[in-house]
């Protein structure tokens, strides 16, 4: 018999149909025996009467078991019906129950929140922390999200294009993890820390509107709203403005959330300066809802402008504060060229916040190589270390770039806002530990002294005296 999906059997009452999924709750009355069954599309509750054949079986299975259960679906009694529940007004006469595989005892209880379970063992068994039922629905609405702003970017006219996962160690604000090359010893690639160089060398190709769904992984210090790996929303455009990107952006965020039944405190989103946003909140991160916003779930977006390019570095000379490829605002450009004022040059840097989230950042970036030579003047670099760095940017912007720019949209931290979640692990399928260990496999972990001699590697053992 043809499965039939557990939320559609309200459209079969009087069949005999086929469910298969997992027991949720298992209840032993003596001579009847009920069941809670669940699978991608909701629960029902089943029944095992006393002259059932399936009792036997019934009297044997536990919950989590995955099951096949045949049965009629018969309407509830009035008086019995939970009209607050699907599937309430019906219930299955279990006629036959199958076990697919059954389940050893669980090690915690997933039919409430998990989220006060031991991190450690949470990880350990995520695939079963998965189970939960707030675990899925913060995974499906993820999905959602995705697909929502997918198919408004399809809708745009932009091209959803790959870039790679083995490339250049970059300088972009963090520390890179490096991957040894077997073919050629002594060398490394870096995992990217953003598709940052391949979408602009994109727009140098023609390709007017990208985006991806892309993966970026950093090693920084990790903290309740950033891990090594997250994924973001990647889009750049060509001959653009900043009014035009945040535009384009601001459409689709309003537009996707609010198909998503979430409400907008502001709309336009509100716009403020950096240094009134250091004046007014003490950080570029802000929430602008009020206790009675929060309590309804509203989303309050904002844009932060007007960032300094530069920064003191520690030894006394500058780096950039978001990102080397910007473009200064149009009337401090000169003033990048000639090296003068570097403190007050302002960069086309914009960040949409939401909630007290840094949901997303971009700018309008250097499309001439004499505007990203200037930047690296700046920082100090030599013509040399300049090349070393930056070379193929600086080649490829010589055959005809267009202005372009763009931005990079977090997808966790927009679904902790749009769940409530406080924590990113809260919002991934198989997070790191806060130690930075994988969920379920064992990493890092030394690698076979084989692997390290087809890599060319030894490893260094920490002294003991230095523990």
């Amino acid at each position: 018999m043809e499965r039939t999906l557990i939320g559609e059997l309200g459209k079969h009452v009087g069949e005999t149909v086929s469910i298969s999924g997992w027991v949720d709750v298992r209840r032993d009355q003596g001579k009847m025996v009920f069941f809670d069954f669940r699978d991608r599309s909701g629960k029902v509750q089943g029944v095992v009467l006393p002259a059932s054949p399936a009792m036997e079986t019934a009297k044997e299975i536990r919950n989590e078991y995955v099951v096949r259960v045949e049965g009629t679906v018969n309407k509830r009694p009035e008086k019995n019906a939970q009209v607050d529940r699907q599937n309430g007004d019906i219930e299955l006469e279990i006629k036959g129950i199958e076990v697919l595989n059954p389940s050893e005892a669980m090690p915690f209880d997933i039919s409430g929140d998990t989220s006060g379970i031991d991190e450690n063992v949470r990880a350990e068994y995520r695939y079963l922390d998965l189970r939960s039922e707030r675990m899925q629905k913060n995974m499906k609405i993820r999905s959602e999200f995705i697909r929502r702003c997918r198919e408004h970017l399809f809708k745009s006219d932009f091209t959803e294009i790959e870039t790679p996962l083995l490339t250049e160690s970059t300088p972009e604000g963090s520390r890179d993890f490096v991957v040894p090359s077997r073919l050629q010893p002594g060398k490394f690639y870096a995992l990217p820390q953003s598709p940052q160089q391949y979408k602009q060398l994109l727009m140098t190709a023609g390709f007017e509107r990208y985006f991806q769904i892309a993966r970026a992984v950093r090693d920084e210090d990790l903290r309740a709203d950033r891990g090594f790996e997250h994924t973001q929303i990647d889009i750049e455009m060509s001959f653009v403005t900043m009014e035009d990107v945040m535009a384009a952006v601001e459409d689709m965020v309003t537009t996707v959330v609010e198909a998503m039944g979430y409400a907008i405190k502001q709309k336009p989103f509100p716009r403020i300066s950096y240094k009134e946003a250091m004046e007014k909140y003490g950080a570029d991160k802000f929430d602008l809802r009020t206790d009675e916003d929060k309590e309804k779930g509203v989303l309050a977006y904002a844009w932060v402008v007007n960032f300094p390019f530069f920064e003191k570095t520690d030894e006394g000379g500058w780096t950039f504060t978001h990102n080397p490829f910007s473009m200064p605002i149009p009337e401090h450009l000169e003033w990048l060229m000639e090296g003068k004022n570097i403190p007050d040059i302002l960069t086309t840097q914009y960040d949409l916040v939401c909630n007290g989230f840094e949901s997303g950042g971009g700018s309008i970036r250097a499309h001439k190589p004499e505007i990203l030579e200037a930047v690296y003047k700046v920082m100090g670099f030599t013509g040399e270390e300049l090349e070393e760095r930056v070379g193929h940017m600086l080649k490829a912007f010589r055959y005809g770039t267009p202005p372009h720019g763009g931005i990079a949209l977090g997808v966790e931290r927009t679904i902790m806002n749009l769940t409530g979640e406080t924590y990113l692990r809260e919002v991934q399928a198989f997070p790191m530990t806060r130690g930075g260990k994988t969920a379920v496999m064992n990493a890092p972990k030394p690698l076979s002294p084989k692997q390290l001699q087809e890599l060319h590697l030894s490893i260094n053992e920490p002294d003991a005296s230095e523990d």
